[in-house]
């Protein structure tokens, strides 16, 4: 299990940092962020073969997937995250400085 974790948050780090080469932009997640959205990857990237290809189907829905599935998916929550949550933090930071400037 703890073995799991690990292989888990290093394939996570690496298909974040993949999605944020492939899709650079001003992202404040940290290191921290890009193993969430690389392990979050994962498991869509799992999720998607699962649907996809029918494979594993003895494992579920809900697995983690290999590198490049991993990837895949980690560009996705990259894709969303910038959409759904980055653009509405940049607004409301946006906000806060436009009122303290008056």
């Amino acid at each position: 299990m703890v073995t799991f974790v690990v292989v888990m948050i290093l394939l996570g780090l690496v298909a974040g940092a993949v999605a944020r080469v492939v899709l650079p932009g001003p992202d404040p997640i940290g290191i921290l962020g890009t193993i969430v959205v690389g392990v979050i990857g994962s498991f869509v990237g799992g999720f998607l073969g699962y649907v996809l290809f029918g494979k594993d189907l003895g494992e579920g829905a809900l697995q983690p997937s290999g590198i490049i599935g991993s990837i895949i998916g980690a560009i996705l929550v990259l894709l969303v995250w910038r959409n759904v949550g980055g653009r509405s933090t940049a607004r409301s930071h946006t906000r806060s400085r436009r009122y303290a400037r008056r």
